[in-house]
């Protein structure tokens, strides 16, 4: 059990900001375009958080273009730069599964939280 969360704590000593579903995030993931590599953006809403340890995922849904994308991403993959929480979401739920049956601005709109 020791050398399991030894090969653990390897991974899973990068800095990352505490997200919550809820949250509005942009995540930056590389994509190697021939010899370079190129940061993409996807920016959307944090609906669902799974797993622990090295198999933590989250899930993040964006509209574009009047079509709902969701993507997930494992918390500690090497291909993610780096996750900027853009702004934080006071929900009562621990999965939003409900947003996909919404369209438009009700989609989006999680009340921000008063600090």
């Amino acid at each position: 059990m020791d050398k399991i969360k030894l090969v653990e704590q390897e991974f899973t000593n990068k800095k990352l900001p505490a997200i919550n579903v809820g949250d509005t995030v942009k995540v930056l993931t590389k994509i190697p375009e021939g010899d370079k590599i190129r940061l993409h953006p996807f920016e959307g809403v944090v609906i669902a958080k799974k797993g622990r340890g090295t198999n933590a995922s989250f899930t993040v849904r964006k509209v574009s273009y009047g079509e709902g994308t969701e993507r997930v991403f494992n918390l500690y993959s090497p291909n993610i730069e780096r996750i900027e929480v853009t702004r934080k979401g006071k929900v009562k739920r621990a999965k939003l599964y409900y947003l996909r049956a919404k369209i438009g601005k009700r989609a989006t709109k999680i009340e921000a939280l008063e600090a």
